[in-house]
């Protein structure tokens, strides 16, 4: 008789979406960096267009990262539960 399916924790579909989001994120902050590459000026060392492909890259990824977590922490409600009286003063006005 086959065993059923375990049911997930909360914890790992959490951490699944958050890495899903964030790899998609870190595409997007490849692209964004190429881009800024792609179009600067010919003239420029490659040195120059490296250190701006790592700047921009890694400032979109820190940026998209935290905006992640603030989603996801958000969605998860820790947020009404290390608040909880702010929750309620906002019900009774």
């Amino acid at each position: 008789m086959p065993t059923p399916d375990p049911v997930p924790s909360p914890r790992d579909s959490m951490m699944r979406r958050f890495w899903r989001i964030f790899r998609l994120l870190a595409l997007l902050s490849v692209v964004i960096a190429a881009i800024a590459v792609a179009r600067g000026d010919p003239i420029l060392h490659i040195n120059m267009l490296i250190a701006t492909a790592l700047g921009v890259g890694f400032t979109v990824l820190l940026g998209s990262g935290l905006m992640a977590l603030m989603f996801l922490s958000s969605s998860s409600g820790h947020d009404e539960q290390a608040a909880p009286h702010v929750h309620q003063e906002n019900d009774e006005e």
